[in-house]
């Protein structure tokens, strides 16, 4: 039988316009919203009454490790900028297993959802042996959950022995590395609009693949039609290295490879100039905006809004769980915010500002028009927020609150037309048991 479509009536906000009497869903995607003083023109609606809640478009997280939320705020790697801390972590994940893969990613993912994300990405780029099917494991994982995923194949070729900064351990070679690149483009990527599940190629950074691998992956990408992810001006140490390895900058040596194109979306930018800023725009090329790990690891700060300014668009990703330290975007916005009106003051950056960037923004950095916004014909991805919190009393005006005060937690979450969350939990999910799994395989992997 038919689901009815769903009347999600009377927020108290919406992230909208022309929405202030809500929005109907019907078929997994948004076909009406209904303005103030109007009745829904979709016959048959069943009817949520949404008037706890406030409405946004579901978040989309465009940058994450997933396997990471196994080192958590781990001894050896803290108080380190990235080259040490991780120098210091390489051995630790050369231990992961299959098993403790999916307990992490199922971690990653439930916090994600829990925190008003419906899209997330993860850049897995660590394979040490009997970890080949690792993305796999994060496709199981993410449908057991409803979460819709555009997952990178990561990839690192260039070890020490070779210059680069990883071990052999957690290293492989080119032609398994590309192999396994297009069977996973065989078997999971979806490219029709709407997907559940899509699949990216992601060599991991300038000091940890080889060139052959970024210009063979390029042209991979190219011919299957699939987008391109990798890290790119964290530090300064990359762009020393790129300089000293490979006689440019970080941005010149991605133009050399093949990838300075719309395609591309690249986490972090933090150390951009103006005219690789102008040079990025005119290609199309995207950027991820990482404020908490960036902060955490002095990394720097994104220049957004030169950035925004120059036409260049930028999405929000809450990086790794052993350098964020949490896999929520919500605080994550948050985090964006703050550092944002920091830097450029309370005229330039707003609340709204960093809800872009986590809806709209992040859906052009993944190529998906359909998502992160509320209006007819997109995705039926919502996340809805109640104000009943000690940190919301006395909150004016709702939209502004979940920023400035500090929305953390979904009530409710609503993937493709179906509820994922519900009354703040995971349907069919034991939490406690998921955080005995996790902590006892943490202690495996530290052993």
């Amino acid at each position: 039988m038919t689901p009815a479509p769903i009347w999600l009536r009377d927020p108290c906000a919406i992230l909208a316009e022309d929405a202030a009497r809500g929005i109907v869903v019907d078929g997994g995607r948004i076909v009406e919203t209904v303005p103030a003083g109007a009745e829904p023109k979709t016959p048959g609606c069943a009817v949520f009454d949404a008037g706890r809640h406030v409405v946004l478009p579901g978040l989309i997280n465009t940058h994450h490790h997933f396997y990471q939320t196994l080192t958590r705020a781990t001894p050896a790697a803290l108080d380190r900028e990235l080259f040490p801390w991780l120098t210091s972590l390489y051995p630790i994940w050369a231990r992961l297993t299959p098993d403790l893969l999916d307990s992490a990613a199922t971690v990653a993912l439930a916090e994600l959802l829990l925190s008003g994300c419906t899209t997330t990405t993860d850049h897995h780029y660590v394979f040490p042996a009997g970890l080949e099917q690792a993305i796999d494991i994060e496709i199981a994982a993410a449908q057991r959950l409803g979460v819709r995923v555009v997952l990178t194949r990561g990839s690192m070729n260039l070890s020490q022995r070779d210059g680069g900064l990883p071990p052999d351990s957690v290293i492989q070679d080119e032609d398994t590395i590309l192999a396994d690149s297009a069977r996973l483009i065989d078997h999971y990527h979806q490219p029709d609009a709407h997907a559940m599940a899509q699949v990216a190629l992601a060599p991991c950074s300038p000091f940890s693949v080889s060139t052959s691998l970024m210009r063979r992956t390029a042209e991979l990408a190219e011919a299957r039609g699939v987008r391109l992810h990798t890290h790119l001006a964290e530090t300064r140490d990359e762009a020393e290295f790129c300089q000293s390895v490979y006689g440019c900058s970080p941005l010149d040596y991605l133009e050399q490879c093949g990838w300075l194109h719309e395609r591309t979306w690249l986490a972090h930018g933090v150390h951009f100039n103006g005219a690789e800023i102008a040079r990025l725009a005119a290609a199309g090329t995207k950027v991820t905006h990482c404020p908490c790990s960036n902060q955490i690891l002095a990394s720097g700060h994104c220049p957004v809004c030169e950035m925004e300014d120059a036409g260049l668009t930028v999405g929000l990703g809450v990086d790794g769980s052993a350098s964020n330290n949490a896999s929520n975007l919500m605080q994550e916005v948050r985090g964006a915010f703050l550092l944002q009106r920091g830097r450029y003051g309370v005229t330039r950056v707003t609340p709204r500002d960093a809800l872009r960037w986590a809806t709209t923004g992040s859906a052009a950095c993944l190529g998906r028009p359909e998502l992160g916004t509320i209006t007819p014909g997109a995705a039926a991805d919502l996340v809805l927020f109640t104000l009943d919190e000690l940190r919301f009393a006395g909150a004016l005006d709702p939209l502004a609150a979940l920023v400035l005060s500090g929305a953390h937690r979904a009530d409710r979450v609503m993937v493709a037309g179906r509820w994922v969350v519900e009354e703040g939990t995971i349907p069919n999910l034991d939490l406690a048991a998921l955080i005995r799994r996790q902590n006892a395989a943490a202690a495996i992997l530290h052993r």
